[in-house]
């Protein structure tokens, strides 16, 4: 069966039980410096699930024949190959954006949350499941990362995508009449780590499983 209960879990998990971010704890430097804006957290997001799923697949192809002495050099090879990709679209069909993702977009590369997909399920799984297994958890890191860019985005400008969505701050309409004001703090980086401690305690509070496992 090309999905079946095990294969649905591989990617509804790491979205809630078993998200890498905010269960795991991992990934969290790119959550925190690029999620000013939701539209570098959307193509950091994307970035990562193109490169988890396709390396997945191709080291789990090649899990048979790589010396295990050097699997992390072999590792570290499939994932730039495939950050370089990346990194040469964005350049091609966003330049701007490509500015300002900057070198998180090369810090792929070290991505823990990649590596250890790749030594943890990639080198002892099939490709499909590793496809699975690598998007799932692409998802579930790219998931936060959008929570966290529109919330900051929204409370810090007023916008979401660039798009004003609570009024026009200059002519004073929408929320902006009623005395809102844009919260600048919300755009700097501590704001990020508060904001996804937020939706950790929320993850944690909800999850039975966690709060058992905690204690």
């Amino acid at each position: 069966m090309a999905f079946s209960k095990k294969h649905k879990e591989l990617i509804t998990n790491p979205l809630n039980d078993d998200n890498p971010v905010i269960v795991q704890v991992l990934g969290i430097c790119s959550a925190l410096a690029i999620t000013a804006q939701l539209k570098a957290s959307l193509v950091m997001a994307v970035s990562v699930i193109f490169v988890l799923g396709v390396g997945n697949v191709v080291i789990s192809l090649m899990r048979n024949i790589i010396p295990s002495k050097i699997r992390i050099i072999v590792q570290l090879v499939v994932v730039a190959a495939l950050v370089i990709i990346v990194d040469q679209v964005l350049k091609a069909f966003s330049y701007e954006l490509s500015k300002q993702l900057s070198v998180f977009v090369g810090l792929i590369i070290t991505n823990c949350i990649i590596m250890g997909r790749f030594e943890a399920f990639a080198l002892g799984n099939g490709p499909w499941e590793s496809f699975l297994d690598g998007v799932g958890n692409a998802f579930g890191y790219g998931l936060i990362l959008v929570i966290v860019g529109a919330v900051r985005e929204l409370f810090g400008s007023g916008t979401l995508l660039g798009i004003q969505v609570l009024g026009d701050p200059i002519q004073k309409t929408g929320l902006y009449a009623l005395g809102y004001e844009n919260n600048g703090f919300m755009l700097l980086s501590p704001m990020a780590l508060i904001t996804l401690g937020i939706i950790i305690w929320v993850q944690r509070s909800r999850n039975k499983k966690l709060i058992e496992d905690a204690h």
